[in-house]
């Protein structure tokens, strides 16, 4: 799972990425990135709210994207806050489809490590 330093905690910091960070929108869900310059690990925030399913369902889609999240942590570049908002069809995806989508996402904002991206190369899905 994700540590507390790679978690975002703030309200605020929430509303400042998914406002003026960088959109990336697929079927299942929406990346927003913002890019701090700061010498710290990246951080992930999530939002899952009630039009994904009930309590069950979106401590499920949470929880898959947090191991998708902590996966993935080691080639995002350094000072990123990253906020995924799961959409409605996001209860009936599948893990590969979810981490297909984060990693697309990432991939097209350029939250990838140049260097470690090409170690770790995507997983068949």
């Amino acid at each position: 799972m994700l540590a507390k330093a790679n978690r975002l905690t703030r309200g605020a910091d929430y509303r400042r990425v998914s406002r003026r960070g960088l959109r990336s929108a697929g079927p299942h869900l929406v990346t927003h990135i913002a890019f701090t310059g700061e010498g710290r690990p990246a951080r992930f925030g999530f939002i899952v709210t009630r039009a994904v399913g009930g309590a069950v369902c979106r401590n499920a889609v949470r929880r898959r994207l947090k191991a998708i999240c902590a996966e993935a942590l080691p080639d995002v570049r350094e000072g990123a806050d990253i906020v995924i908002r799961a959409l409605p069809s996001s209860a009936g995806a599948s893990f590969a489809e979810l981490r297909s989508q984060v990693r697309r996402g990432l991939k097209r904002r350029g939250a990838f490590d140049v260097v470690s991206a090409d170690v770790h190369p995507e997983p068949a899905p």
